[in-house]
């Protein structure tokens, strides 16, 4: 796995801050927004392209690209892949995003208006939804499918659904998945605020993110690039990978009800979460974590909580379910992939990051959202959800490695081209 998020530029510094309750909410510094009802994001903090890009690589790229370029490298790393343009290496890429190159395009407008050529002959391909995957493609040399899809808020954790279809239909061995996005720009916050979606507690901004509170206002913006290497069981045990955890099974379902407001019944969200604990083969009193989509806005956090309990049942009492958006605020098209790599640490570490800020409980959120501190605690099987604009419902199961003896794994025969393991894709 590799991150780039608001409260680190790596996994294991985003991972720890989590896990201590550090916000990464603060005034925007991206542009000058006092003129807006929204002041404060979870910014990608300390993050200097030029360290990481050669200037005409730069001149080509949009910060989307170049988030979701740096946290595939750092994944790459972590599960000791080099693929260097082999086109036998059947490796894949899936990176999604929610808003594509958003502040290329609003930049290209202003420069238009000013001097039409001043538009980089670049400002088409950089801002394109496809070019995150078709970068990381590009930096890897991975001539397998490639492929991005936008899902709004839950395009990052449908990139390792669509990575699990793509390796157990046979089509590659290995794909690079995950989300990023980067939109912190006049016009999006603007637009949003427009919405009344956003919080406006600028006074106290790492305390504006509150899912589940009585107190909540709306959601804080932020950005950032999760992503993993995801593989056939096979593949990892052959080349000796140690994976994190494996993805048991997931659905997609849709509310068909209306372009930003989620069905008021939960019904849809909750069929979600049916459908992907049956494709896991995964009870309900089997599951120990939920990664919440909890976006700290009104009606989604108590449209999830009435949705777990519909699908849990009595087990809903004793799950721990946290939100970490409470310290990273909603990453969008990132988010889904962020949760997925809170999940897959928990089993690893054997800790749930808190929910922050949860002061005072919403009476209709009424599950245990682990407030303040990090629980310790076994974590085997986790459910990740994300909602996203249209109604769109993404749930995922992650398990951790089977018998956690995944982890000490010893090199084999290399496995034919297109089988899986007996569990299912495992990533590293």
């Amino acid at each position: 796995m590799g991150a780039l998020t608001p409260v680190g530029n790596d996994r294991e510094t985003s991972w720890a801050a989590l896990l201590a309750g550090r916000s990464g909410v603060a005034e925007i510094s991206r542009f000058d927004a006092r003129d807006l009802p929204t002041r404060i994001a979870a910014e990608v903090k300390n993050f200097r392209p030029e360290e990481h890009f050669d200037r005409k690589r730069l001149r080509r790229s949009e910060r989307f690209s170049q988030y979701a370029v740096v946290a595939a490298r750092e994944a790459a790393r972590d599960a000791s892949l080099a693929v260097d343009g082999d086109p036998d290496a059947r490796v894949g890429v899936q990176i999604n995003n929610a808003v594509a190159g958003f502040p290329g395009i609003e930049a290209a407008t202003d420069q238009r208006h000013e001097d039409p050529r001043k538009v980089s002959p670049y400002f088409v391909s950089s801002v394109i939804p496809n070019m995150p995957a078709c970068e990381v493609a590009i930096d890897l040399g991975a001539h397998g499918p490639v492929n991005a899809s936008a899902l709004a808020c839950a395009s990052g954790i449908h990139a390792l659904l669509e990575a699990r279809r793509t390796i157990l239909a046979g089509e590659a061995d290995v794909v690079v998945a995950g989300g990023t996005d980067s939109a912190i720009t006049p016009v999006m916050f603007t637009g949003l605020s427009t919405m009344g979606a956003l919080s406006t507690r600028n006074d106290a901004p790492q305390r504006a993110s509150r899912p589940f509170d009585a107190e909540r206002d709306g959601f804080v913006f932020g950005e950032g690039a999760v992503v993993f290497v995801v593989e056939s069981a096979a593949h990892a045990a052959a080349r000796g990978a140690r994976p994190y955890m494996e993805i048991s099974g997931g659905a997609l379902t849709s509310d068909a009800f209306h372009v930003s407001a989620p069905h008021p019944s939960g019904e849809h969200a909750a069929t979600a979460m049916r459908r992907a604990l049956a494709t896991a083969h995964t009870a309900p009193g089997e599951v120990d974590y939920i990664c919440a989509h909890g976006t700290a806005t009104r009606i989604n956090d108590r449209l999830e909580t009435r949705a777990v309990r519909s699908v849990f049942g009595e087990a809903a009492d004793g799950l721990l379910i946290s939100s970490p958006k409470s310290m990273v605020g909603h990453m969008i098209g990132a988010a889904g992939a962020l949760s997925a790599m809170v999940a897959a640490l928990a089993m690893r570490d054997g800790a749930v990051p808190p929910t922050l800020n949860l002061d005072t409980p919403d009476p209709e959120c009424d599950l245990d959202h682990v407030p303040h501190t990090a629980r310790k605690t076994d974590v085997s099987t986790a459910v990740v959800n994300a909602f996203g604009f249209g109604g769109q419902n993404v749930v995922a199961v992650l398990r951790a490695p089977r018998g956690r003896a995944a982890r000490h794994l010893t090199p084999a025969s290399p496995p034919a081209r297109g089988t899986r393991g007996p569990h299912g894709p495992a990533v590293r």
